[in-house]
Protein backbone atom coordinates (compact mmCIF):
# COMPACT_ATOMS: atom_id res chain seq x y z
CA UNK A 1 0.00 0.00 0.00
CA UNK A 2 1.34 3.57 -0.74
CA UNK A 3 1.90 5.31 2.38
CA UNK A 4 2.90 9.25 2.75
CA UNK A 5 5.84 10.69 2.52
CA UNK A 6 7.01 13.50 4.62
CA UNK A 7 9.01 16.71 3.48
CA UNK A 8 9.52 20.23 3.95
CA UNK A 9 9.31 23.28 1.70
CA UNK A 10 10.77 26.26 2.35
CA UNK A 11 9.34 29.53 1.37
CA UNK A 12 10.80 32.47 0.23
CA UNK A 13 10.87 34.06 3.74
CA UNK A 14 12.42 31.38 5.27
CA UNK A 15 9.38 29.25 7.16
CA UNK A 16 9.74 25.64 6.66
CA UNK A 17 5.95 24.63 5.13
CA UNK A 18 5.25 20.11 5.75
CA UNK A 19 4.46 18.82 3.21
CA UNK A 20 3.23 15.25 2.07
CA UNK A 21 3.61 12.89 -0.55
CA UNK A 22 2.33 10.14 -2.08
CA UNK A 23 4.39 8.69 -4.94
CA UNK A 24 3.29 6.44 -7.61
CA UNK A 25 4.82 3.13 -7.90
CA UNK A 26 4.81 3.02 -11.50
CA UNK A 27 6.03 5.84 -13.65
CA UNK A 28 4.11 9.77 -12.97
CA UNK A 29 1.31 10.46 -14.95
CA UNK A 30 0.22 13.86 -13.81
CA UNK A 31 1.04 16.04 -10.99
CA UNK A 32 -1.89 17.47 -8.35
CA UNK A 33 -1.05 19.70 -5.69
CA UNK A 34 -3.34 20.23 -2.86
CA UNK A 35 -4.76 22.52 -0.53
CA UNK A 36 -6.58 22.06 2.63
CA UNK A 37 -9.38 24.19 4.38
CA UNK A 38 -9.00 26.27 7.26
CA UNK A 39 -9.19 23.49 10.12
CA UNK A 40 -8.23 20.77 8.07
CA UNK A 41 -4.71 19.74 7.20
CA UNK A 42 -3.24 17.34 4.43
CA UNK A 43 -3.75 13.71 7.14
CA UNK A 44 -7.79 14.22 6.27
CA UNK A 45 -7.35 13.28 2.91
CA UNK A 46 -5.04 9.91 3.09
CA UNK A 47 -7.71 7.99 0.92
CA UNK A 48 -8.41 9.96 -1.78
CA UNK A 49 -4.48 10.85 -1.77
CA UNK A 50 -3.63 7.29 -1.88
CA UNK A 51 -6.13 6.44 -4.46
CA UNK A 52 -4.89 8.89 -7.08
CA UNK A 53 -1.12 7.61 -6.30
CA UNK A 54 -2.39 4.08 -7.45
CA UNK A 55 -3.73 5.18 -10.78
CA UNK A 56 -0.10 7.08 -11.10
CA UNK A 57 -0.73 10.78 -9.82
CA UNK A 58 2.12 12.05 -7.77
CA UNK A 59 0.03 14.05 -4.99
CA UNK A 60 1.68 16.83 -2.95
CA UNK A 61 -0.50 18.11 -0.16
CA UNK A 62 0.96 21.21 1.14
CA UNK A 63 -0.01 22.27 4.70
CA UNK A 64 -1.02 26.12 5.28
CA UNK A 65 1.22 27.77 7.04
CA UNK A 66 -0.10 27.75 11.01
CA UNK A 67 -1.62 24.70 10.37
CA UNK A 68 -1.30 21.12 10.22
CA UNK A 69 1.91 20.02 11.29
CA UNK A 70 3.38 23.76 10.76
CA UNK A 71 3.57 24.42 14.67
CA UNK A 72 5.03 27.76 13.70
CA UNK A 73 2.72 30.69 14.54
CA UNK A 74 -0.35 28.53 14.88
CA UNK A 75 -3.18 30.02 12.57
CA UNK A 76 -1.82 33.44 11.48
CA UNK A 77 -1.31 34.69 8.26
CA UNK A 78 1.06 37.57 7.70
CA UNK A 79 -1.39 38.85 4.53
CA UNK A 80 -3.04 37.39 1.95
CA UNK A 81 -0.33 38.09 -0.67
CA UNK A 82 1.67 35.43 1.49
CA UNK A 83 -0.89 32.29 1.25
CA UNK A 84 -0.95 33.26 -2.46
CA UNK A 85 2.72 32.93 -2.91
CA UNK A 86 3.38 30.39 -0.71
CA UNK A 87 1.42 28.28 -3.19
CA UNK A 88 3.24 29.80 -6.52
CA UNK A 89 6.54 28.80 -5.28
CA UNK A 90 5.02 25.31 -4.08
CA UNK A 91 4.01 25.14 -7.75
CA UNK A 92 7.50 26.42 -9.16
CA UNK A 93 9.20 23.86 -7.50
CA UNK A 94 6.89 20.59 -8.78
CA UNK A 95 7.02 21.75 -12.16
CA UNK A 96 10.37 21.75 -11.84
CA UNK A 97 10.79 18.55 -10.59
CA UNK A 98 8.31 17.46 -13.60
CA UNK A 99 10.44 19.47 -15.99
CA UNK A 100 13.03 17.33 -14.66
CA UNK A 101 11.93 13.58 -14.19
CA UNK A 102 8.47 13.69 -16.44
CA UNK A 103 8.08 16.59 -19.36
CA UNK A 104 5.03 17.25 -20.55
CA UNK A 105 2.72 15.81 -17.39
CA UNK A 106 0.20 18.12 -16.26
CA UNK A 107 0.17 19.55 -12.83
CA UNK A 108 -3.28 20.12 -11.78
CA UNK A 109 -4.32 22.31 -8.84
CA UNK A 110 -6.91 20.84 -6.01
CA UNK A 111 -8.09 22.51 -3.37
CA UNK A 112 -11.28 21.50 -0.75
CA UNK A 113 -13.13 23.86 1.62
CA UNK A 114 -11.77 27.12 2.41
CA UNK A 115 -8.50 26.21 0.28
CA UNK A 116 -10.89 26.67 -2.68
CA UNK A 117 -10.54 30.39 -2.72
CA UNK A 118 -6.82 30.65 -2.30
CA UNK A 119 -6.53 28.03 -5.02
CA UNK A 120 -8.92 30.18 -7.52
CA UNK A 121 -6.72 33.27 -6.85
CA UNK A 122 -3.55 31.39 -7.34
CA UNK A 123 -5.02 29.74 -10.76
CA UNK A 124 -6.09 33.61 -12.11
CA UNK A 125 -2.83 35.01 -11.01
CA UNK A 126 -0.03 32.28 -12.65
CA UNK A 127 -1.69 30.50 -15.04
CA UNK A 128 1.29 29.44 -16.57
CA UNK A 129 1.62 27.39 -13.42
CA UNK A 130 -1.44 25.41 -13.32
CA UNK A 131 -2.78 22.72 -16.13
CA UNK A 132 -6.31 22.47 -14.38
CA UNK A 133 -8.13 23.53 -11.46
CA UNK A 134 -10.12 20.94 -9.08
CA UNK A 135 -12.15 22.49 -6.85
CA UNK A 136 -13.85 20.28 -4.31
CA UNK A 137 -16.70 22.07 -2.22
CA UNK A 138 -14.43 24.92 -2.18
CA UNK A 139 -15.27 27.83 -0.02
CA UNK A 140 -15.41 30.11 -2.63
CA UNK A 141 -18.90 31.35 -1.16
CA UNK A 142 -19.88 30.26 2.67
CA UNK A 143 -23.08 30.35 4.60
CA UNK A 144 -20.90 30.88 7.82
CA UNK A 145 -19.36 34.60 8.05
CA UNK A 146 -19.52 37.58 10.16
CA UNK A 147 -22.45 39.19 10.92
CA UNK A 148 -22.38 43.35 11.13
CA UNK A 149 -20.42 43.43 14.66
CA UNK A 150 -17.78 41.18 13.74
CA UNK A 151 -17.36 42.61 10.50
CA UNK A 152 -17.30 46.38 12.37
CA UNK A 153 -15.07 44.28 15.14
CA UNK A 154 -12.53 43.45 11.98
CA UNK A 155 -12.60 46.54 10.26
CA UNK A 156 -11.51 48.22 13.72
CA UNK A 157 -8.28 45.87 13.77
CA UNK A 158 -7.39 46.39 10.53
CA UNK A 159 -7.69 50.31 11.36
CA UNK A 160 -5.95 49.82 14.47
CA UNK A 161 -3.37 47.11 13.78
CA UNK A 162 -4.41 44.61 16.07
CA UNK A 163 -3.28 41.10 14.56
CA UNK A 164 -2.35 38.76 17.10
CA UNK A 165 -5.81 38.42 18.98
CA UNK A 166 -6.50 34.89 18.59
CA UNK A 167 -10.24 34.09 17.71
CA UNK A 168 -12.22 30.49 17.24
CA UNK A 169 -13.03 29.04 13.78
CA UNK A 170 -17.00 29.43 13.72
CA UNK A 171 -16.98 25.38 12.67
CA UNK A 172 -16.17 23.89 16.63
CA UNK A 173 -19.11 20.65 15.39
CA UNK A 174 -17.95 18.23 13.71
CA UNK A 175 -21.12 17.37 12.32
CA UNK A 176 -20.69 20.01 10.07
CA UNK A 177 -17.91 18.46 8.51
CA UNK A 178 -19.68 14.97 7.78
CA UNK A 179 -22.29 12.67 9.58
CA UNK A 180 -20.44 9.90 10.24
CA UNK A 181 -20.32 9.46 14.00
CA UNK A 182 -17.30 8.10 13.40
CA UNK A 183 -15.66 10.53 11.50
CA UNK A 184 -16.66 12.92 13.92
CA UNK A 185 -14.96 11.39 16.30
CA UNK A 186 -12.00 11.31 13.84
CA UNK A 187 -12.46 15.14 13.79
CA UNK A 188 -12.30 15.89 17.44
CA UNK A 189 -9.59 13.95 18.50
CA UNK A 190 -7.36 15.30 15.91
CA UNK A 191 -4.78 16.79 17.21
CA UNK A 192 -3.38 18.82 14.39
CA UNK A 193 -6.62 20.46 13.78
CA UNK A 194 -6.92 23.68 13.68
CA UNK A 195 -9.20 25.72 16.24
CA UNK A 196 -8.72 29.09 16.23
CA UNK A 197 -6.62 31.70 14.06
CA UNK A 198 -5.43 35.26 14.64
CA UNK A 199 -7.10 38.63 13.87
CA UNK A 200 -4.19 38.54 11.74
CA UNK A 201 -5.65 35.47 9.28
CA UNK A 202 -8.70 36.80 9.33
CA UNK A 203 -7.83 39.70 7.97
CA UNK A 204 -6.09 38.05 4.53
CA UNK A 205 -9.37 36.01 4.54
CA UNK A 206 -11.16 38.73 3.71
CA UNK A 207 -8.42 40.42 1.44
CA UNK A 208 -9.05 36.79 -0.85
CA UNK A 209 -13.05 36.93 -0.49
CA UNK A 210 -12.49 40.51 -1.94
CA UNK A 211 -10.68 38.98 -4.98
CA UNK A 212 -12.67 36.08 -5.80
CA UNK A 213 -15.94 37.46 -7.99
CA UNK A 214 -12.75 38.53 -10.04
CA UNK A 215 -10.51 35.87 -9.99
CA UNK A 216 -13.04 33.65 -11.29
CA UNK A 217 -12.87 35.61 -14.03
CA UNK A 218 -9.42 35.08 -14.79
CA UNK A 219 -9.04 31.41 -14.87
CA UNK A 220 -9.08 29.84 -18.44
CA UNK A 221 -8.10 26.05 -17.63
CA UNK A 222 -9.84 22.65 -17.04
CA UNK A 223 -12.19 23.21 -14.39
CA UNK A 224 -13.81 20.39 -11.98
CA UNK A 225 -16.23 21.85 -9.42
CA UNK A 226 -17.55 19.24 -6.77
CA UNK A 227 -20.42 19.82 -4.57
CA UNK A 228 -21.99 17.91 -1.28
CA UNK A 229 -25.58 18.69 -1.68
CA UNK A 230 -25.83 18.55 1.83
CA UNK A 231 -23.44 20.96 2.71
CA UNK A 232 -24.20 23.21 5.75
CA UNK A 233 -20.61 25.45 5.33
CA UNK A 234 -20.55 26.05 1.48
CA UNK A 235 -23.02 28.28 -0.39
CA UNK A 236 -23.61 25.71 -2.89
CA UNK A 237 -26.46 27.87 -4.90
CA UNK A 238 -24.29 31.64 -4.96
CA UNK A 239 -21.42 28.74 -5.53
CA UNK A 240 -23.11 27.49 -8.92
CA UNK A 241 -23.69 30.87 -9.75
CA UNK A 242 -20.07 31.72 -9.46
CA UNK A 243 -19.24 28.45 -11.84
CA UNK A 244 -20.96 30.08 -14.75
CA UNK A 245 -18.53 33.37 -14.27
CA UNK A 246 -14.99 30.92 -15.01
CA UNK A 247 -13.74 31.84 -17.95
CA UNK A 248 -12.44 27.83 -18.56
CA UNK A 249 -13.59 26.57 -21.83
CA UNK A 250 -13.73 23.21 -20.27
CA UNK A 251 -15.95 23.18 -17.31
CA UNK A 252 -17.12 20.20 -15.34
CA UNK A 253 -20.08 20.67 -12.15
CA UNK A 254 -21.05 17.10 -10.26
CA UNK A 255 -22.88 17.62 -7.12
CA UNK A 256 -23.64 14.54 -4.95
CA UNK A 257 -27.07 15.01 -3.74
CA UNK A 258 -26.93 12.92 -0.50
CA UNK A 259 -23.29 14.01 0.71
CA UNK A 260 -22.49 16.24 3.67
CA UNK A 261 -19.18 18.67 2.93
CA UNK A 262 -16.24 16.44 3.68
CA UNK A 263 -16.72 14.12 0.75
CA UNK A 264 -13.56 12.37 2.09
CA UNK A 265 -15.81 11.18 5.16
CA UNK A 266 -18.99 9.71 2.99
CA UNK A 267 -19.65 6.14 2.61
CA UNK A 268 -19.91 6.98 -1.30
CA UNK A 269 -16.28 8.50 -1.04
CA UNK A 270 -14.98 6.14 -3.75
CA UNK A 271 -17.49 7.39 -6.08
CA UNK A 272 -16.16 10.67 -5.89
CA UNK A 273 -12.85 9.92 -6.51
CA UNK A 274 -13.23 8.25 -9.71
CA UNK A 275 -15.29 11.06 -10.67
CA UNK A 276 -12.24 13.19 -9.68
CA UNK A 277 -9.77 9.94 -11.81
CA UNK A 278 -12.01 10.81 -14.38
CA UNK A 279 -11.48 14.24 -14.64
CA UNK A 280 -7.53 13.97 -14.37
CA UNK A 281 -7.95 11.16 -16.80
CA UNK A 282 -9.15 14.19 -19.40
CA UNK A 283 -6.91 16.40 -18.53
CA UNK A 284 -3.84 14.23 -19.42
CA UNK A 285 -5.91 13.40 -22.88
CA UNK A 286 -6.44 17.60 -23.67
CA UNK A 287 -2.96 18.66 -21.90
Amino acid sequence: MIEAEYHEFVASDGRRLSWQRWLPSSAVRGYVVALHGIQSHGGWYEHSSRRLAEAGFEVCFLDRRGSGRNSEARGDAIHADRLVNDVRQFLVATRSRRDRDNPGAPVVLQAVSWGGKLAAIVASRCPGLVDGLALLYPGLKSRIGPGWWARFRLDLARRLEIRDKLVDIPLQDPALFTGDPDWQQFIRDDPLSLHEVTVGFLLANQDLDQQVDLAVTQVECPLLLMLAGGDRIIDNVATRELFQRFSSDEKRLLEYADAEHTLEFESSRDAFVADLLGWLEQVIVDD
